[in-house]
């Protein structure tokens, strides 16, 4: 590559971080990174009307929390600020009046009634919705169907209009684009865009070409959504005389739904019971919460490794790859052109093995946090990590070591009672008895001592260990689950196990 690669995610503050909008950052970091290059967050904040509180602080948490952080941003600073749109409104007026000089775009004086009216006067059966083209411009009141004098008195009297792109007719404007190659549009297709609005913001297509060209963007990657604005795009490129600057694209592909029916919403995550945040996210205006990816209980790590394989591999069976291995490896020839189907079981099953191969001092403060959150108090550091070692197999997600090792720390308030009664007699109970006995004389008491004893006993009651081990589990844990009983009696120490088994007892008797 000659000139330096320089990419940007530039999302509007509008509301919480969807996956796809993730998955976007990460494909531009990726390429960045590999290629020694800058990523750039930008805040595409034109529409006021849209504009959120709190949603460009959440952008920067996500990122963040997935350790995809910007080379420049609003927050980072950087050679090209400022990093939103709002704040640059200023320089955009001068392109677009550039554009108006040059042929290439005109002046609109319709009001919103207008407008309403076009759309249903000149509503067929064949074009039941109308729109602002180079057939309707010519019936409406702008800069071409005007006179001269008539724009330069308007303007001067301080009547609202916006300036719209002047689509040529009967012309294809091509461009080869990074994941579909070739890619061709009939200009009559395509209606006269708003290229700055009445307020003097500019609209996405203008601010996104001036932008792009300023701060020397190599790359644009985006949604495959943004792919009908690309001829726009392309021609403002060209009639700003920067045809030569113009950065390489890429439109990646969706995140379908589960069935493969369309584009992944919030929505389906609301009725299939799965995030499509990156984090919690609060509406301020309704105050609904949107449960995140972070809240579920997912490791960063493993947020980042699950996304990457929607829509990318590197051509081999692998599928858990570390940020390093990612950058190493990533190449936009092997993103996929079709949509990527979200699996929320394959999701989590990346978590579990990232859980899994996750060493306890990393894991630690995830779950030390999340055990407080449940008002389970660990105060010795070295048998959290003991307890994280001996249950992270049985997690999938950060949550389940709340189940998984509440036992450790607290005596369980319910014991499976049921499951013992069936087969327990007088035998088993002269045997646990004889137990708490044992323990309480034991002068060792690491988790092989303890199981010695145990099947010591065991044979000497003529009882196989096999039938007492289920027994014994639910006494320590409340139930049926947990990691090797003895391993269980050792952490939790001589007092609290033989406190435990006495108080089944006294149930069972």
């Amino acid at each position: 590559m000659n000139k330096k690669v320089r990419v940007r995610f530039a999302p509007s503050p509008t509301g919480g971080l969807h996956l796809g909008g993730v998955r976007t950052v990460l494909f531009n970091y990726l390429f960045a990174k590999k290629h020694g290059g800058d990523f750039i967050l930008r805040i595409e904040d034109t529409d006021q009307t849209r504009f959120v509180p709190g949603a460009e602080e959440y952008i920067f948490q996500t990122l963040e929390w997935c350790g995809l952080i910007p080379d420049e941003s609003p927050k980072h600073g950087g050679p090209h600020a400022p990093y939103r749109q709002s704040e640059r409104k200023a320089m955009y007026m001068q392109y677009a009046e550039q554009l108006v000089q040059a042929g290439y775009a005109y002046y609109a004086f319709d009001t919103p009634e207008e407008l309403e009216a076009m759309r249903n006067d000149f509503k067929t059966a064949e074009n039941p919705s109308p729109q602002y083209n180079q057939f309707i411009r010519e019936k409406m009141r702008n800069s071409l169907t005007l006179g001269e004098e008539e724009v330069t008195r308007l303007i001067s009297e301080g009547m609202p209009f916006v300036i719209r792109i002047k689509m040529p007719a009967g012309e294809t404007v091509s461009f080869t684009d990074m994941i579909r190659g070739e890619v061709s549009f009939q200009t009559d297709q395509v209606d006269d865009k708003v290229l700055l609005k009445a307020d003097g913001m500019p609209t996405y297509h203008l601010a996104v070409v001036v932008d792009d060209y300023l701060m020397k963007i190599s790359h644009a990657f985006r949604g495959e959504e943004w792919l009908p604005s690309a001829p726009v795009h392309i021609l403002l490129w060209k009639y700003l005389g920067w045809e030569n600057e113009m950065p390489e694209w890429a439109h990646l592909p969706l995140i379908l739904k589960p069935d493969g029916n369309g584009k992944l919403s919030k929505r389906d995550g609301d009725r299939l019971g799965f995030p499509v945040f990156a984090m919690d996210w609060t509406d301020p205006k309704t105050n609904e919460t949107t449960i995140g990816f972070r809240e579920r209980g997912f490791l960063p790590e493993a947020f980042v490794n699950l996304l990457a394989m929607l829509g990318w591999n590197d051509g081999t069976d692998q599928e858990i790859f570390t940020i390093t291995e990612l950058i190493e490896k990533f190449s936009m020839d092997r993103v996929h052109k079709g949509g990527a189907k979200f699996d929320y079981e394959k999701a989590k099953w990346y978590n579990h093995e990232w859980i899994k191969q996750s060493d306890a001092t990393k894991l630690a403060p995830f779950v030390q946090q999340i055990l407080a959150a449940n008002n389970i108090d660990v105060t010795d550091s070295n048998i959290l990590h003991h307890v994280i070692d001996l249950v992270k197999e049985r997690c999938t997600l950060l949550s389940d070591f709340t189940a998984q090792s509440r036992f450790f720390f607290q005596s369980p308030t319910q014991i499976d009672i049921d499951a013992i009664k069936p087969k327990w007699d007088e035998k088993k109970n002269l045997f646990f008895t004889e137990l708490i006995r044992a323990y309480e004389l034991s002068t060792l008491w690491e988790a092989s001592d303890l199981e010695k004893e145990f099947k010591e006993l065991a044979a000497a009651n003529q009882l196989k260990p096999g039938e007492l081990m289920l027994p014994f589990r639910i006494m320590l844990v409340g139930g049926k689950f947990g990691p090797g009983v003895f391993d269980i009696a050792a952490l939790i120490g001589k007092i609290e196990t033989v406190a435990r088994i006495k108080h089944t007892l006294g149930l069972l008797s």
